[in-house]
């Protein structure tokens, strides 16, 4: 995993010596109210993505990509559920092209499904990154009842990404931490991050 592939974030790729190796698979962990959907649209920006929704319709997600300020990509969008979603997701893994972005948003619904399926499913997906030098993100919402197969996909993940949002009185702070990293150096510190109309290092007080 010599080679590195932006993300797109200045402020990610200079602390990543260049950004994420290739055929990694990321785990993005987030609170469902933060604006961690901010981080995937810009991550659809250096390359070709396909970004597969599992709970918005893809219609709605193309909305917000197209609405925001943010620097984008123009995504191929399908929306993944019904029955076998980890079948579809399967399916679709096979078509990416070489050095792409996959993106699926969010990996709940997959990690809910029987653990030794999910499990041939993780491998089968860092098997195709690795052979499509692509990097795979899969956006995982944290709360107080994670999916059963969250630790199967951290632990499985090349690369995990954990934003924090913390509101107190007026003020909210997003940190990103990247306690794992494959190939390369975890971060010893988190960043701070402004995430209003696109992905900023927040300056206004200490930086970590």
């Amino acid at each position: 995993m010599g080679r590195r592939l932006p993300t797109g974030i200045d402020v990610l790729d200079r602390k990543l010596s260049g950004g994420i190796p290739a055929g990694s698979v990321v785990a993005l962990s987030a609170s469902p109210a933060s604006q961690s959907e901010l981080l995937l649209y810009e991550l659809t920006a250096p390359r070709e993505t396909l970004y597969l929704t599992t709970e918005r319709s893809a219609e709605a997600v193309r909305d917000a990509i197209e609405r925001t300020n943010a620097p984008t990509g123009s995504p191929e969008v399908q929306h993944v559920g019904g029955e076998a979603p980890l079948d579809q997701v399967g399916r679709l893994v096979e078509t990416l092209p070489r050095e792409s972005t996959l993106i699926v948003d969010p990996i709940d619904i997959l990690e809910r499904r029987e653990r030794t399926r999910y499990r041939r499913f993780m491998n089968g997906l860092q098997t195709a990154m690795v052979n499509t030098e692509s990097v795979a993100v899969l956006h995982c919402l944290s709360g107080a009842s994670p999916p059963a197969g969250r630790d199967l996909t951290e632990y499985m993940a090349d690369v995990v990404f954990s934003l924090d949002t913390r509101i107190s009185g007026e003020s909210i702070e997003n940190r990103l931490a990247v306690p794992k990293f494959r190939g390369g150096r975890a971060l010893s510190e988190t960043i701070k991050l402004e995430l209003e109309e696109q992905v900023r290092i927040d300056t206004s007080r200490d930086i970590a």
